[in-house]
């Protein structure tokens, strides 16, 4: 029984990781996307300058 209770436990813990992981990896995609987004911004200003 414990060592029922123990990988249950293993399992809901890695499940929860993994779950945080992929959040964590959204918000740096978001975060990317938009930085690529403020440059390429800058860019057409720059090249509109010319």
């Amino acid at each position: 029984m414990t060592t029922r209770i123990a990988t249950r436990t293993a399992t809901v813990f890695a499940a929860l990781l993994a779950l945080a992981a992929c959040e964590t990896v959204e918000g740096a995609g978001q975060d990317i996307e938009n930085a690529g987004q403020a440059i390429e911004g800058e860019a057409r200003e720059t090249q509109s300058q010319m």
